[in-house]
C-alpha cells in the first residue's frame, strides 16, 4: 500500500493519496485545489489516479476534484444524495473500491453534512482494517460541527442527531487498532477543539475524545450545537462553489506585475488592494485604502472574512511571494487576482503622496483616550467564546471578524474607532478593512487584549 497524508497547516486541511504498488491504481481523497503535489507523487510512484473521492461538500476550501479530474481522467465520487453541476459517481454505504491489494469500504456517516462518508482502508490478507479516513465526521479530539451552511435543508439539531448515530453505529464499531485520519486538525472552524495531532486510532479516540464519551443523544446534541465559533464569512460561498462547474486553478503562474498608475486606476474602479506584508510593515507605510492580511498564518481564511469573492484583487507582497498569495486565495475560490504591485518598497518610497501609515495604540494610550470626552468606539473582533472565557475591555462592542463586513453598518465611520483581538494579529486586518471602507480615524491595539490585561496590572493604567 502507498499512503500519503498532505497537511496544509494554513487551512488545517488534510488530504490523502491511497494506492496499490502492484496494480498502480490510486485514489485521492479530499484534495486541495492546487493539485500538483498529488500528480508529482503519483508520477514518482507510477500510480494512475482513478478516483477523486470527497468525504462531503466542503465549506472551508474549494476542493481540487475538478482540477484532478481534468488532469487524470478520474471520476469524482461523493456519498449518495450529493448533487452537483458536474458528473458524480455516487458511493453507496458498504460499497468497496478495489485497487488491487488495497480496498476502500464506504461508510455513510451523515451529520456534518447529509452526504458525508468515511472510508475504511483495508489491506489484502489482513482481517482487521488498517485505517479509516474520517473526513469531517471525526477529528482527533473532536467531531465535525453540524451547523454549517453545507448542511442545507436540515436543522443543526437534526444533523447532530445523525452525527451521534454515525459515530456510535459506524465508526465506533471499528476495532480500536484502526488508525484514524481526519480531514482537518487544530484551528479549523469545521470543529471546535481539534488536536494538533493529525492522526489517531479508534481506541484512543474512544478513551479521550469528549464527544465520544458515554452520553445520551440529547446530551451529545447540546454539546456539539453550543459554543461553536463563528464560521468564516466565505464558508457559504465555498459550500456552493464546490457544487459548481467552475474555472480550473493553474497553480504555477504568478499574477502580472503592475505599475502604480495601473494599480490606482484599478483601485479607483473598485478593485481592492490586498497588502500581504506583516502588520509592522503595513503600519510603517502602505498604499492608501489597502486591506492588510499578512501571508503568515491563516492568510486565506482571514482574507475570506474581509474581501468579497467577486472583487478584483491587486496584491502587494514581499518579494517573490506573489504566486503563493494568488494560489492561497485560489484555495478558497477567490480567483479574481488581476495583478500585483511591482517593487512595493521602491514604489511607496518614490510616491509618498499615495502612502499612509496605520495608527496603532498601546494599552496606555488607549486607556488615556477612553478618559477623553470624545472617547473612541472600541470594537472587539474576537469570537463570543473568547470574550466569555477571558472578559473584554469595558464598553467594547463585540463584532467577530467573520461578521465585520455584514455588521459594519452598526458602527459610525465618523467616530474614532479602536479595534482589538487577543494578540493584535486579527485587529490589524480588521482595522485596515474599516479604513478601506471610509472610517476616518481607525486604530488597532498593539498586543491586543492580552497586552491590555497585562498593562491593567500596573496601577498607572487604571
Amino acid at each position: 500500500m502507498i499512503f500519503r497524508q498532505y497537511y496544509l497547516a494554513c487551512l488545517s486541511h488534510a488530504s490523502y493519496l491511497v494506492g496499490d504498488a502492484r496494480s498502480r491504481r490510486a485514489v485521492v481523497v479530499d484534495p486541495q485545489r492546487d493539485v500538483s503535489c498529488y500528480l508529482a507523487d503519483a508520477e514518482a510512484e507510477g500510480l494512475h489516479i482513478e478516483h477523486v473521492i470527497e468525504s462531503h461538500f466542503h465549506a472551508d476550501f474549494v476542493s481540487g476534484h475538478l482540477e484532478l479530474a481534468a488532469r487524470t481522467g478520474a471520476d469524482i465520487c461523493y456519498g449518495e444524495g450529493a448533487e452537483a453541476d458536474f458528473p458524480i459517481r455516487w458511493l453507496a454505504d458498504g460499497e468497496r473500491i478495489d485497487l488491487g491489494g488495497v480496498s476502500l469500504e464506504v461508510l455513510a456517516t451523515p451529520g456534518h453534512t447529509p452526504e458525508s462518508i468515511c472510508l475504511v482502508v483495508r489491506r489484502e490478507g489482513e482481517a482487521q482494517p488498517w485505517g479509516v479516513l474520517t473526513g469531517d465526521t471525526l477529528f482527533v479530539g473532536d467531531v465535525g460541527r453540524p451547523d454549517l451552511l453545507a448542511a442545507q435543508g436540515a436543522s443543526s439539531e437534526e444533523m447532530a442527531r445523525a452525527l451521534y448515530r454515525s459515530l456510535r453505529d459506524k465508526l465506533l464499531t471499528l476495532p480500536d487498532t484502526t488508525r484514524v485520519f481526519p480531514a482537518h486538525g487544530a484551528g479549523s472552524a469545521c470543529g471546535r477543539s481539534s488536536s494538533r495531532e493529525t492522526s489517531s486510532t479508534i481506541g484512543r479516540e474512544r478513551l479521550t475524545n469528549p464527544a465520544l464519551a458515554p452520553m445520551t443523544e440529547a446530551e451529545f446534541v447540546a454539546m456539539v450545537t453550543e459554543g461553536q465559533r463563528v464560521a468564516p464569512l466565505y464558508f457559504g460561498y465555498d459550500a456552493h462553489r464546490n457544487r459548481e462547474r467552475r474555472p480550473l486553478l493553474e497553480d504555477t503562474e504568478a499574477p502580472v506585475a503592475m505599475n502604480l498608475g495601473e494599480v490606482l486606476a484599478r483601485q479607483e474602479a473598485g478593485a481592492v488592494v490586498l497588502d500581504t506584508r506583516s502588520p509592522q510593515a503595513f503600519a510603517a507605510g502602505h498604499l492608501r485604502g489597502s486591506v492588510n492580511v499578512g501571508l503568515e498564518g491563516r492568510f486565506a481564511e482571514y482574507a475570506g472574512d474581509l474581501l468579497e469573492p467577486d472583487q478584483e484583487v491587486i496584491l502587494v507582497c514581499p518579494f517573490g511571494r506573489e504566486r503563493e498569495a494568488r494560489v492561497r486565495l485560489g484555495r478558497i475560490g477567490f480567483d479574481r487576482v488581476v495583478g500585483h504591485l511591482a517593487d512595493p518598497a521602491g514604489t511607496l518610497a518614490a510616491f509618498p503622496g499615495v502612502v499612509e501609515r496605520a495608527c496603532r495604540l498601546t494599552p496606555r494610550q488607549l486607556a488615556e483616550a477612553l478618559r477623553e470626552p470624545d472617547a473612541p468606539v472600541v470594537v472587539d473582533v474576537r469570537d463570543p467564546g473568547e470574550v466569555a472565557e477571558t472578559g473584554s475591555i469595558p464598553g467594547a462592542v463585540n463584532i467577530p471578524m467573520a461578521q465585520l463586513l455584514g455588521r459594519v453598518g452598526e458602527l459610525d465611520p465618523r467616530r474614532p474607532t479602536v479595534v482589538y483581538c487577543a494578540s493584535g494579529y486579527r485587529s490589524s486586518m480588521a482595522a485596515s478593512a474599516l479604513g478601506a471602507r471610509g472610517f476616518a480615524s481607525v486604530s488597532d491595539l498593539v498586543g491586543g487584549y492580552d497586552a491590555w490585561v497585562a498593562a491593567a496590572r500596573q496601577p498607572a493604567l487604571s
